[in-house]
């Protein structure tokens, strides 16, 4: 059982910018910080609550805001993303839970999936295309700058501007797919299909194929199982997700022992 169409073309999106954006996270070594930032969302789903708004706009403004205070504590203090990350992520997730009904706390953190206004299925195509497009369009800029800063300001890159845009894009594919996998699984669709594609791929451009075909595949199929078993979406992605990821491993395993033994 398919969802709608507009729907559909909202967690197509979701999950192809998830695969881009969770290819350089994976270079960025910000795996276990993906899913801290999807966490600084919870604050925002609390007061946008409270004030009688939409959670969503309420996440998105928190997700912003809490990217550019990252971005600017590591520019300041030159401490590692992670750790900045980390000590952001504690904050928010405690401001959150205090503000967070108990119902709608669990409906944040693990995600559900309702109709969807107009206003949402717009923004959430337009930043999905935007994401893509930066994704592909400065991809080349992102792999230099990852090996060597130096040498990316010797290109005439901005390193500090392109991680602040890198950030922001990260905070909106979460923003993304709050919806439907909440903050604690969203980051785990960002990192596990791009940590698959690393281990398979032997290109950057195959890489960024493998993870957005990963993150594509495992979406839908997740929806289409918890459809039909009348359960949460989220858990059931992220299920099938891990799923491909250790039949990727044990199948490269097993392929490179039989290799060994015929040679």
């Amino acid at each position: 059982m398919m969802p709608p169409i507009g729907e559909l073309l909202l967690m197509l999106g979701m999950a192809t910018a998830a695969g881009l954006v969770g290819c350089f996270a994976v270079m960025r070594r910000m795996t276990l910080a993906s899913d801290a930032i999807s966490h600084v969302a919870l604050p925002g789903i609390g007061l946008a609550l409270l004030l009688g708004v939409r959670p969503l706009l309420g996440a998105v403004v928190m997700l912003l805001v809490g990217t550019l205070l990252i971005w600017f504590i590591e520019a300041r203090t030159r401490m590692a993303t992670e750790t900045v990350i980390g000590v952001v992520f504690s904050a928010a997730l405690a401001v959150g839970a205090l503000f967070t009904p108990g119902e709608s706390l669990i409906e944040a953190l693990l995600g559900r999936p309702g109709m969807l206004t107009g206003w949402e299925l717009g923004f959430g195509i337009a930043a999905s295309i935007a994401v893509a497009g930066f994704v592909l369009g400065q991809r080349d800029r992102l792999v230099i700058s990852l090996v060597s800063p130096d040498m990316a300001r010797t290109s005439g890159i901005e390193v500090s501007r392109l991680s602040l845009l890198y950030l922001v894009t990260f905070a909106i594919t979460v923003a993304l797919g709050l919806r439907y996998l909440g903050v604690l699984l969203m980051g785990s669709l960002i990192i596990i299909p791009a940590a698959t594609a690393k281990y398979l791929a032997t290109s950057l451009s195959s890489m960024l194929a493998i993870a957005v075909a990963v993150a594509v595949t495992s979406t839908l199929a997740g929806t289409v199982v918890a459809r039909i078993n009348d359960c949460d979406t989220g858990p059931v992605i992220i299920t099938i997700t891990a799923a491909v990821f250790f039949v990727a491993v044990l199948g490269r395993r097993r392929a490179g022992e039989s290799r060994s033994r015929g040679g």
